[in-house]
This record gives structure tokens, sequence and C-alpha cells, in this order.
């Protein structure tokens, strides 16, 4: 049936028709009084996800322009970075570092898991001449359906003097994260996601301690360089041709989730995922992240069933039932699909989505 598709992946997740219909409003001048006045209600708006009193900047980019944006503009040939890495998008941080010119110090663990605040320690403690100076993590790991427990990892590296730098882009709008509260120093997250709007903005938010390493840093980079858009937003406006649309569309969305107030969606994401792992379980299938305390809120990895593949999964589901899951990434792909309630879900979408796995795993097992 056309028209009737729903994602049920990590990002774009589903847009709301209040959303959508701004979206579709007629482009208006990014230079106009209107818009900075738009600009403006978005900034105070996106600083109270965010939890920050810092500046929060919007780029017009995937939330991997962030990703750029945050190494581009702190770190120097030579400089010691130390990446947590628990799946794809940790890898990402120690990919981008490298090509900055960072000695890049990689803490991995098994997917699957989170790093051990005890590890962070270890290494940190025994960085006696502070050399190590920016440490990246990703809160939640989209590609194995884990969360870390950034507020103990951040607590860690402020007390270390080292500048923490985190991937919230599938946890902000989803999962608690108080920004100032838990000292961020660099937090980063991206439209498609807890945000409810397609893809196509970033946003970076960079705290005093942050804004002063930016400072030293001696070729940082031109379109995502910090200093201009600070200087561009206390004149309510950017310093390169924004996504007007998506902006406004931002603006909707924003208001949608002023009312239904962030510990509500803190709570419903929570109450989604904890629904679709308990059905899941119910079906006889094995989730592949089985600890509780780790696992994700925005998105659930499930391994397939003994003789039925991944890719029969993903294709009965979509054709028969117009529902979207995603397969693993990289060493994952075809060992797990993933199923997202980040975003505008519903009980009634989870409850929907059981079903049809339901019955498609038992017509792929005849």
């Amino acid at each position: 049936m056309y028209d009737k598709e729903f994602l049920m992946i990590p990002g774009p997740t589903p847009v709301p028709e209040r959303v959508l219909l701004a979206l579709a409003k007629h482009p208006i001048g990014h230079r106009s009084k209107e818009f900075s006045a738009i600009l403006r209600r978005v900034e105070e708006g996106l600083k109270w996800v965010f939890q920050t009193k810092s500046d929060v900047h919007i780029y017009t980019s995937s939330g991997t322009g962030a990703m750029c944006s945050a190494i581009g503009n702190l770190v120097n040939q030579g400089d010691k970075v130390l990446c947590l890495i628990i799946g794809n998008f940790g890898k990402r941080w120690a990919k981008i570092a490298k090509m900055r010119g960072a000695e890049v110090i990689e803490l991995e663990v098994p997917y699957g898991k989170a790093i051990n605040p005890d590890d962070l320690k270890e290494i940190l403690d025994k960085d006696v001449n502070k050399e190590i100076k920016i440490v990246t993590m990703t809160h939640n790991e989209t590609s194995t359906g884990v969360t870390n427990p950034v507020k103990e990892l951040a607590a860690l590296i402020k007390n270390h003097g080292a500048i923490s730098v985190v991937d919230g882009i599938t946890s902000l709008g989803a999962l608690e994260c108080r920004m100032d509260e838990w000292g961020i120093d660099v937090l980063i997250s991206g439209s498609q996601k807890g945000f409810m709007i397609p893809p196509g903005l970033a946003f970076l938010a960079a705290n005093d301690r942050a804004f002063e390493v930016h400072k030293k840093c001696v070729y940082p980079d031109f379109y995502f360089n910090w200093t201009d858009y600070k200087k561009n937003l206390e004149k309510d406006t950017t310093p390169w041709t924004p996504a007007v649309n998506l902006i406004v569309a931002l603006d909707s969305a924003l208001e949608m989730m002023k009312e239904e107030g962030l510990d509500n969606i803190f709570a419903r994401h929570k109450e989604n995922a904890m629904l679709l792992r308990q059905g899941i379980k119910d079906m006889g299938l094995k989730l592949f992240v089985e600890d509780e305390k780790i696992a994700s809120y925005a998105i659930t990895a499930v391994l397939p069933p003994e003789g039925v593949s991944v890719p029969d999964i993903r294709k009965t589901l979509k054709e028969k039932y117009d529902i979207t899951v995603a397969n693993g990434q990289n060493d994952l792909k075809d060992k797990i699909f993933r199923m997202g309630t980040l975003g505008f879900v519903s009980r009634r979408d989870v409850l929907t989505a059981l079903a049809s796995l339901k019955e498609t795993i038992d017509e792929l097992k005849k």
C-alpha cells in the first residue's frame, strides 16, 4: 500500500504532520527579520534540549558534519586524542581525528558492551603529564544498541583536565543528557533523529572550556568555524546560507517537544523500547544487548532465529507491512537487524511492528 511506510531505523525517523506542513511553506529570506526571529527561537529551544547555557551552532549538514566541526576546531597536528569506541560511530571519531593529524589512542570494547569507567580512569591516571587533550565518545551507539555511561565518563575526563566531546546524535531528544550538569564540554546532534525532522541539520554546543581550546587551534575549519558562528549568532543570523525550511520545521518540532516535556519524552522512549524488547523476547528471539543497564532506548538490535536470514526479514517486513528496519553495519551486517523507537514513535507503532515481525518470522520459518 502506497504512503503507509513506517521507519523503524536509527534515522531518518518518522516526521509529524505538523512538522511536514511547516516544512512545506515557501522559503523566506535567510537575512530577513522574520527568519532571525525564528532562528532566535530555535536557538533557545535547542539550548533547552541540550540542557545548556552555551550557544548551539546549527550547521547545514548531516551529524558527521558536526563531528568534523568538533575535531576541526579543537585539534592541532600531533595532539593526543583518546577515542572511546563501542561501535561504528565511535570509530568514526578516530578516523576524523587521524585525518586532522592527531595522535589517536583507542579504547575499544567488544560490540554490545559499554565503556567501563574504571578502564577510562586507568588510562587517564597514567597520563600524568596531561598529554591527552581530547576524549571522544558516543552516547548512544545505534550500530549496536548500546548506551554509554556518559555522566560518569565525562566526570572523569573533566577531573583529568581534557575536553570531552560527545556524540549525542541519537540521544538528544530521546535519552537523558544534561550537558552542563554532567560537565560535557562539546555535545553534538542531528536533525533526523529525536528532533523529528528530515536529514540536513547538525547541531553543536561547546562550553567556555572548549572554546578556549578552540582559540588555540592553528587551522580551524572554514565552513564550520566556531568563531564565525558565534559572531553571527549574536546577530541572530548564520555565516553561510542555512537550510531555511528545515529550520522552520525544527521550530515546529521544538514546539511539540516542549508541549510533551523532556521528562515525558525520555519516559516514552524508555517505555517503547522496553515494550519492544519484551515482545521480541516473548517471540523467542535473542537480543544482541542483553544487559538492560546499557541497552539503548532508541534502537534495539536483534539476532535472527536459526534458519532465517536478516535480508529476508527486512525484505518481508518492507514488502508485506511497509515497515523498514535496519541491517547491521560492517562486521554485524546480516548478523543482526535493528529496530528503532526513536523520535515520533508511539506505543501503537511498537505493537504494530511486533505483530508484523511475528507474522514475518512465522512465515519465513515455514
